[in-house]
């Protein structure tokens, strides 16, 4: 089948204007995280604003299991690079918690301020900063631009230390943008500041995958065609490269409740990410 041309490049990277009440989500979130963290800081099990490098933005919250940490599971937030922080996914932990994981939710500075390229570092010290707190296999789950970052960890130019890439068990990018050059031909791009240079190096899809890591690539059936291509592009690519590759399309699904799976342990995506 002939693919569609695209000649609207910011419709077809544009997600809330596609979904019913898109504007309702993200109060929803707010409110599911705050009442989180009030309910676990009041267990003593949430420690907030970790530092972990000399940025405002440079801090994480940790949230702890009952009981002793079976490892840990690192989630990072999207927003296309350019929003939002850790305060708002917190309750994304729940799913992880349940299953007797730690989890960390690191905040990182925003484009235009930075660039993609900076926020991959800052990630890598993230992760390697909680790597060094809990012991046991390290599981990184990431949305949107998120599962770009987490995916950039394990590529054969991880800037994660030998030490700690050498722990991640498991990767879950759900619907990720894993090349980055479609988005030089969006209004977005005003922001992040992308030459083809960098979006060339940052995209997962155009390196290789790092050997023995597991990679599970996910996106909603009802998400925009560009989120399934670029889910399925990474699956193929990779698998092409030797990568250990799973690819979900969850039925039903759009670009903003996929995410809820997080939630529960025995959710498709968590399943696949822990199992």
């Amino acid at each position: 089948m002939q693919p569609a041309r695209i000649t609207d490049w910011d419709d077809a990277y544009a997600n809330g204007a596609h979904i019913p009440a898109g504007d309702t989500f993200p109060p929803r979130w707010s409110a599911a995280a705050e009442a989180f963290r009030a309910d676990l800081t009041g267990r003593e099990r949430a420690r907030l604003d970790i530092g972990y490098g000399s940025g405002e933005r440079e801090v994480l919250d940790l949230f702890m299991p009952e009981g002793a940490a079976q490892g840990r599971m690192v989630f990072v937030h999207g927003g296309y690079w350019r929003a939002f922080d850790k305060s708002r996914w917190s309750h994304l932990a729940a799913g992880g918690l349940s299953a007797g994981y730690a989890v960390a939710l690191p905040s990182y500075d925003l484009c235009p301020t930075v660039k993609i390229s900076d926020i991959t570092v800052q990630i890598a010290r993230a992760i390697n900063q909680v790597a060094g707190m809990v012991q046991g296999p390290i599981y990184l789950a990431g949305h949107s631009a998120g599962g770009h970052l987490v995916t950039r960890m394990v590529c054969a130019s991880s800037p994660l230390t030998q030490g700690v890439v050498g722990r991640v068990e498991r990767v879950l990018s759900i619907s990720g943008v894993h090349d980055l050059r479609p988005l030089l031909k969006t209004e977005i791009n005003r922001d992040l500041r992308l030459d083809f240079e960098e979006a060339t190096r940052e995209s997962p899809a155009l390196t290789a995958p790092r050997e023995n890591i597991e990679v599970v690539c996910a996106v909603g059936a009802d998400e925009r065609p560009e989120f399934i291509r670029q889910t399925e592009l990474l699956a193929s690519i990779w698998s092409g490269c030797g990568g250990l590759m799973d690819c979900l399309i969850e039925p039903g699904k759009h670009h903003f409740d996929i995410i809820d799976g997080m939630t529960d342990p025995a959710s498709p995506l968590l399943s696949r990410l822990l199992r």
